[in-house]
């Protein structure tokens, strides 16, 4: 199905795949393609104020370490994705402080390059700015949640695409899974401008699709926050699902 939509060359249009034998966490190898592929190079979408991390990097110059600050959304797994982040980047944490306060988070790194240094360089701080920002981002969730169940079949996933690049719809993450013959996949969807997506759009998107398997399961906290009421049908999603992330679609834009 994947070959269909993927391809693994160095257009930064394309997905980027690797295959890697050694034994490495799921969500860790996602942050090095991610990190690899220089995600943090690409323009961000405008978010509404305090949406955005906000992340400073101060010297300690006296002690041999260099700070960095980060506050934004509290949510799970942000200290994994952060740590992940320096890693990449060949840092080391050597102390570390995280508050949490009604969904908000600060945390305090401590850090050096793996030879016992600090960072120099006014460019080497921007470029950590660049990379923790991408980093926490990356599992932010963008846009209305639309589920798909139904039978799998060869050509599904690039069916699927096909027909929200055709309405407009663009796909800010993805994540596809496969149980015997069942597919069970879910997209975050907004328009082509990182915006939320029309709810006539949707409808629209669903009845080609089909209502049966293409079902809403959340939508963005704008509609309630501007008085809009969609004729979506909003259902909140529970069950434990095995998911199977995937990241940066070969033929689709990433703002994650």
């Amino acid at each position: 199905m994947l070959r269909n939509v993927l391809k693994g060359d160095i257009d930064i249009r394309s997905a980027r795949t690797l295959v890697s034998m050694a034994v490495t966490h799921t969500e860790r190898r996602l942050h090095q393609m991610m990190f690899s592929d220089g995600d943090y190079e690409r323009k961000p979408i405008i978010k509404p104020s305090g949406d955005r991390p906000v992340v400073e990097v101060q010297d300690s110059l006296e002690k041999g370490y260099s700070v960095v600050h980060v506050q934004c959304k509290d949510r799970t797994k942000l200290l994994f994705d952060i740590v992940c982040a320096l890693t990449d980047m060949q840092y080391v944490v050597f102390h570390a402080t995280v508050n949490t306060s009604e969904h908000r988070a600060s945390l305090e790194f401590f850090i050096r390059h793996t030879d016992g240094t600090p960072i120099t360089s006014e460019a080497e701080k921007q470029h950590v700015i660049l990379c923790l920002r991408a980093a926490i981002e990356r599992r932010a969730y963008q846009g209305v949640r639309l589920e798909l169940r139904t039978a799998d079949r060869q050509g599904l996933l690039a069916d699927i695409m096909c027909t929200f690049r055709e309405n407009g719809l663009n796909v800010t993450r993805a994540e596809i899974s496969t149980t015997t013959s069942e597919a069970l996949n879910v997209f975050y969807v907004t328009d082509p401008f990182g915006n939320p997506c029309d709810s006539e759009v949707i409808e629209s998107v669903r009845h080609k699709i089909g209502l049966n398997e293409l079902k809403v399961e959340e939508l963005p906290s704008i509609y309630h926050h501007r008085g809009d009421k969609p004729t979506l049908s909003a259902t909140s999603s529970f069950g434990s699902i095995v998911r199977k992330n995937l990241y940066n679609l070969g033929l689709i834009n990433s703002h994650s």
